[in-house]
């Protein structure tokens, strides 16, 4: 377990002067981009800038990329971090022309540009040349036209082939030239955790070749977030990306994105309801975790998976006492939330603290059944590893990074809400392995438990007359025109970040998501390959995945 003192002294400042200097000619311009700089270059110089970005100023975290399109360009905009300091960010602005849209790949120096560029060009139309896989990635292969871009044409009937619609549970072939077996998992299977399809080679049980076939569950959320005004039509969407407990986390990565770019102060009692209610959304979503985990390792679906669903349902009872509803809260407002605490308060307070002071108990039962459960520890010890730099390479973010030791949590390392005035610690673990990022989960119920706790103190003493649960913010907000502005939040699942243009009007411009579960998922192939079968099913099930987001 790290604490924040030992992360502060890594970080090394580099000025945008620095940066200039840096990339020289090939910077042909200046972008104003809210919390980052922004410099455009050209489109064949993109490896040779992230490559320099990366080893001389440190920026090895490739957070976002975001593709649109203008009336005389199409852009391509990467979002860069460093894991040591993601204050520091930068943006890589590359503009194409609207008759040739291509732009070198930068998959050769972050892999997890792969599956951010095949979505660029399936959803805006962008080649990416050099990318080793440039197939659409959420829509089918034949549909035609790209949703995002410009000329899109929405009235026109799409025509799905037959191969599309291909039942794969097909009569057996067999190659006389080949040993492997090709499976599919999915797309309806228990241990993919919703409609997920993955293509597997495999050696006898060794697996040999994955490819994860996303997009089932693709409802075109940033589409409909373009189409709603900033000020209520956006915040109920977010509910439905990670909708299994995330909900509050969700709300609060567009509200953290918005208020930059609306320049809203929240007031701060209402950051530290905020702030209490995410973690009991963290918690819930860590016990949901647990508990399929534990059933898709050992098939456990009467003792922990019981347990963990018992443990949730108690958080889900005080979150809709909170809220008023279970999972699609809706409670976060721009500049604060819905309405304070429920009354009698007294009671709210009592009941949450009762919970917290059951947990302790709770989570050494848990750690009696599971970590010290022996078929546990030889499915889950040295399967699915995942190195930190692999790690890195992929945009690893949440447990996911912390179990391969990455050091990396927003709510610490870009303070926003009540946490920076809070006593946590950020847990990390070593193992690299499935094992670990089990510990960790574990471990941040207990951390999300310290914060809560610390919470209440504050809202239970909070003078009445200072119970400010929101801002003054307009009816109707119309941020300048051409404003961006990209910022994220420390999700259940890692780093769930917010891209936003305006236009001028009471809509966005462009609005992106930045997933989570996206960037994990992709370090699948490289955590499954060489191991058996069954160790896919639990590195699968410790990426804890939710395709709501995967597809949004």
């Amino acid at each position: 377990m790290s604490t924040g003192l030992e992360k502060r002294a890594t970080r090394v400042e580099v000025s945008e002067d620095d940066l200039e200097a840096l990339l020289g000619d090939r910077a042909l311009g200046r972008d104003d981009h809210l919390n980052a700089p922004g410099f455009v270059i050209r489109p064949d110089d993109v490896q040779d800038v992230l490559t320099d970005l990366r080893d001389e100023a440190g920026f090895d975290h490739l957070s976002c990329l975001t593709a649109q399109e203008y009336s005389d360009r199409y852009e391509s905009i990467y979002h860069l971090k460093k894991y040591a300091d993601p204050t520091q960010e930068v943006s890589v602005v590359v503009p194409t022309t609207t008759d040739d849209p291509v732009s070198q790949s930068a998959e050769p120096v972050f892999r997890t540009a792969d599956w951010h560029e095949r979505e660029a060009f399936d959803l805006v139309g962008i080649d990416y040349e050099g990318h080793p896989d440039p197939r659409r990635i959420l829509l089918p292969e034949t549909w035609q036209g790209h949703p995002l871009s410009k000329g899109y044409d929405q009235e026109k009937p799409q025509i799905v082939t037959l191969s599309e619609h291909a039942n794969p549970i097909q009569p057996d072939h067999h190659d006389e030239e080949s040993d492997t077996m090709f499976l599919n998992i999915g797309p309806h299977h228990p241990a993919t955790h919703g409609v997920l399809h993955v293509k597997t080679v495999l050696d006898g049980e060794t697996v040999v070749d994955i490819d994860p076939d996303i997009g089932y569950l693709h409802r075109c959320e940033e589409q409909m977030c373009q189409q709603g005004t900033y000020r209520h039509q956006i915040m109920p969407y977010p509910d439905r990306w990670d909708y299994v407990s995330a909900g509050l986390l969700n709300e609060w990565a567009y509200a953290r994105a918005a208020e930059d770019l609306a320049n809203i102060e929240v007031p701060e009692y209402a950051q530290i309801i905020r702030t209490m209610g995410a973690e009991l959304c963290r918690i819930a979503s860590h016990m949901l975790a647990l508990g399929t985990f534990a059933l898709d390792v050992y098939g456990d679906f009467t003792a922990v998976f019981q347990y963990a669903f018992r443990d949730r349902e108690v958080v889900q009872d005080i979150l809709e006492d909170l809220t008023g509803q279970r999972l699609m809260f809706n409670y976060f407002r721009l500049g604060g939330v819905a309405w304070d605490l429920p009354e009698p308060r007294d009671e709210f307070i009592a009941k949450t603290r009762d919970f917290l002071d059951e947990l302790p108990a709770k989570v050494d039962e848990y750690n009696d059944m599971i970590t010290s459960n022996e078929i546990f520890q030889v499915r889950c010890h040295n399967t699915g590893i995942l190195e930190p730099e692999v790690a890195k390479q992929y945009g690893c973010t949440g447990p996911v990074a912390r179990g391969s030791g990455i050091d990396y949590d927003l709510r610490r390392d870009d303070p926003y809400g009540y946490y920076e005035n809070l006593e946590w610690d950020v847990v990390t673990q070593d193992g690299c392995d499935n094992y670990a990022r089990v510990l960790v989960r574990m471990q941040e119920v207990e951390e999300s438990a310290k914060i809560i706790e610390q919470c209440l103190d504050l809202l239970e003493d909070w003078p009445e007359d200072d119970r400010e649960v929101q801002a003054n913010v307009p009816r109707t907000l119309k941020p300048d025109a051409d404003t961006e502005v990209y910022r994220a939040v420390e999700a259940a699942k890692g780093e769930l970040g917010i891209y936003i243009r305006s236009d001028g009007t009471d809509k966005p411009g462009r609005f992106k998501i930045r997933s989570p579960c996206f960037s994990n998922l992709q370090a699948l192939e490289v955590m499954s390959e060489g191991e058996y079968i069954p160790d896919l099913v639990a590195s699968l099930g410790s990426l804890d995945i939710v395709l709501g987001e995967v597809d949004r």
